[in-house]
């Protein structure tokens, strides 16, 4: 074994930079693993090299800027950092895999703050497995990190504040013929009012003005916005061609030669359900979140999740999140008293919370539609292994009952992404085909490996081990 560590924090992203360098910077020993080659996350990706070019950075916006000052903070904060590695498995007692360059390494630490935060919700939809067909994360990613913005016939489907967000980017980086497919559904106004009221509070007024301000820029350049779009279907044979859709009462098609789509952000789930931990049904956010108390550690003593790996909280109050960890960590190690722990505990609280007051209001207005949680028998559900949602329903109509049973009648879920891209529609699918809650459903049954390894770095890992024990 080559490592003893105070704590592992799993993604340098907004909660893994900020949990890091708080247990760092009390003196805790601390190492953070992220499969990029710098921290950020996906949220903040290539910071510190953008940060240098202003065209880019204007084009990003003010929110994206403030990772900066995350990053820096990490840096000099004491914690060894460890790139382009990825955690593969982790066994119960903290003790974690990893694999850097084909090199396995075996650590331990006594705590671990898994920061993994969240995913792009699935949008299977007719024509999704397209070429040509990605998230909008995906393609906002080939913006951070290499600065290319769409070229040629755009389409971007979908609903939420991202969606809105990189539509305003690409006009900021000069896309042209960028038409918008927004999948809201009309009927979730009136209950998403509800919500107002607190979402005025804290910070809640800034995120609502930014929203504003993001389709205001957007309607006053002339990009057609069509609202309320339902049944979506994407055409074409070698690759996406054409977009057809419902608004009102009018079924429309759109040529395009790209389809960026999003229905919001759900946690990362496959750490976390390897490790055993529990996970509730989260209705508002429809989808599953891990079990939690309030300093974020899990059912499995000594697992703490922080940001949107725990439920979605959006980058500033992942940042407070993974804080709050970190305090609950240090008392643990014996680094800080119970008493300053409760005082660091009540600031990060109530900051957190102010950037929590407008998440009620977004979670029930871009509610995704039954469409897309549960959708038609002859789309592609599982893309791995081709299976479509006629398929599912039909064994669960012969009495399979539960994700983890598809596997033998289907093999849904034993593709290359292990059930990450079908894993949350397979248990809609199942639930609503068997009148039982998602709760009751359940999800896949997580093992290792988490990502790819081979046996041969396996046996070298084992030879190293043998040689370091004579």
């Amino acid at each position: 074994m080559n490592g003893e560590w105070e704590a592992i924090v799993i993604g340098a992203g907004p909660a893994g930079m900020a949990a890091a360098a708080t247990l760092a910077e009390s003196g805790a020993r601390t190492l953070l693993i992220d499969e990029q080659a710098a921290p950020g996350g996906q949220i903040y990706r290539a910071i510190e090299r953008n940060a240098k070019n202003v065209r880019l950075s204007t084009i990003l916006g003010e929110d994206y800027a403030r990772g900066a000052a995350a990053a820096a903070r990490l840096r000099v904060s004491g914690a060894e950092l460890r790139f382009a590695t990825a955690a593969w498995r982790i066994d119960a007692g903290v003790e974690v895999w990893t694999k850097t360059e084909g090199h396995v390494e075996r650590l331990r630490a006594k705590t671990l703050v898994l920061a993994s935060g969240a995913m792009e919700r699935p949008v299977p939809i007719p024509g999704w497995t397209l070429p040509g067909v990605m998230t909008i994360g995906a393609l906002q990613i080939a913006l951070k990190a290499s600065g290319l913005a769409p070229a040629g016939r755009l389409v971007l489907a979908g609903s939420g504040p991202l969606f809105y967000l990189f539509a305003a980017q690409c006009l900021q980086a000069g896309t042209d013929g960028m038409v918008l497919l927004d999948t809201a559904a009309a009927q979730n106004r009136i209950p998403a009012l509800r919500h107002l009221p607190s979402a005025l509070r804290g910070y809640g007024p800034r995120y609502l003005w930014k929203g504003i301000h993001l389709m205001a820029a957007l309607r006053r350049s002339g990009v057609a916005i069509h609202r309320n779009v339902s049944d979506i279907r994407i055409e074409g044979e070698e690759r996406a061609t054409a977009v057809t859709f419902v608004t009102g009462r009018h079924t429309r098609r759109i040529d395009c030669d790209i389809v960026g789509l999003h229905e919001g952000v759900i946690p990362h789930q496959q750490m976390a359900r390897s490790l055993g931990c529990s996970h509730d049904w989260d209705a508002a956010q429809h989808c599953f979140r891990p079990r939690r108390d309030r300093w974020g550690e899990t059912t499995v003593d000594g697992i703490f999740i922080a940001g949107d790996g725990g439920g979605i909280i959006g980058a500033q109050a992942s940042i407070h999140d993974g804080n709050i960890a970190a305090l609950a960590i240090l008392n643990r190690l014996g680094r800080l008293s119970a008493e300053e722990r409760d005082r660091r505990y009540r600031t990060e609280a109530r900051a957190r919370a102010a950037h929590l007051t407008v998440r009620s209001f977004l979670d029930r207005l871009y509610l995704p539609r039954d469409e897309i949680l549960d959708p038609a028998d002859d789309t592609v559900v599982c893309r791995c292994e081709c299976i479509k949602a006629g398929e599912i329903r039909e064994v669960a109509s012969t009495g399979c009952l539960g994700p983890n049973q598809t596997k033998a009648f289907l093999r849904s879920g034993m593709g290359p992404c292990q059930g990450r891209m079908c894993g949350p529609t397979v248990s809609e699918i199942i639930a609503r085909s068997t009148n039982q809650t998602a709760a009751q459903t359940g999800y896949y049954r997580i093992r290792s490996p988490l990502k790819p390894v081979t046996v041969g770095e396996l046996a070298a890992q084992f030879d190293r081990e043998q040689q370091n024990d004579r």
